[in-house]
């Protein structure tokens, strides 16, 4: 019997809730005992860059996305360095005052996600960049919202935005997150996402088709 916390919730435990000693909670337990924030995050930069690569021969233009695969994408780039890569968070997460579903929801909200939404909008078929960006938007901001692992979710998201691109024959969006005017743009995006969760595309829809638009006429 799981012990509770006052808000009601199972009280975190196990490698999920552990932070690495000596990284000051900056950094959660992993394999490759890293305590340095700036460490873990090229650990898991040049680990995304490998899975990416591996899968482009793995996922083609009719694949369609499911659970089970985004599980297996999960882990085969964090698994190296977390042993809870690839399974659904069993924390309950919150960021900036916002909480995202309870952790025994995720099994049963990724069923209705890959029901619902992966099969309607995957393989995400050639069209317009409105149409394209509208079904990524849709997918991007749904997945967001279960937030189904206990990190990477976002970076996870736009891999697999990136993939849906692929599918419908653009080149992966280009986001400008760094460099000038890169603060601006990731807020955007983030405000964009957060009025996803309401079911409201149309920030998310503008975002993702700019992004396309970008890297095919300017190429910038």
């Amino acid at each position: 019997m799981s012990s509770r916390s006052a808000g009601g919730y199972p009280t975190p435990t196990g490698a999920e809730a552990e932070f690495q000693p000596g990284s000051r909670g900056r950094v959660l337990v992993n394999k490759l005992g890293i305590s340095r924030k700036r460490e873990i995050d090229q650990a898991e930069f040049e680990a995304l860059l490998a899975a990416q690569s591996r899968h482009l021969s793995i996922i083609g233009t009719r694949t369609r996305f499911s659970s089970a695969l985004l599980r297996r994408m999960h882990k085969d780039w964090l698994g190296s360095i977390y042993s809870w890569a690839g399974e659904y968070r069993t924390v309950n997460l919150t960021k900036g005052g916002f909480t995202w579903p309870s952790a025994s929801r995720v099994a049963e909200n990724m069923f209705n996600f890959e029901r619902e939404l992966l099969t309607e909008h995957t393989p995400c078929t050639p069209g317009p960049i409105s149409q394209v960006a509208k079904r990524m938007a849709v997918v991007h901001a749904e997945f967001l919202l279960i937030h189904p692992f206990r990190d990477g979710n976002g970076r996870l998201a736009r891999w697999l935005a990136d993939l849906m691109a692929l599918q419908a024959k653009f080149p992966p969006p280009h986001y400008r997150f760094t460099g000038r005017g890169g603060r601006a743009r990731r807020d955007r995006y983030l405000n964009a996402v957060q009025a996803g969760y309401l079911q409201d595309y149309g920030a998310l829809t503008d975002f993702f088709a700019e992004a396309l638009d970008r890297i095919v006429t300017r190429g910038a």
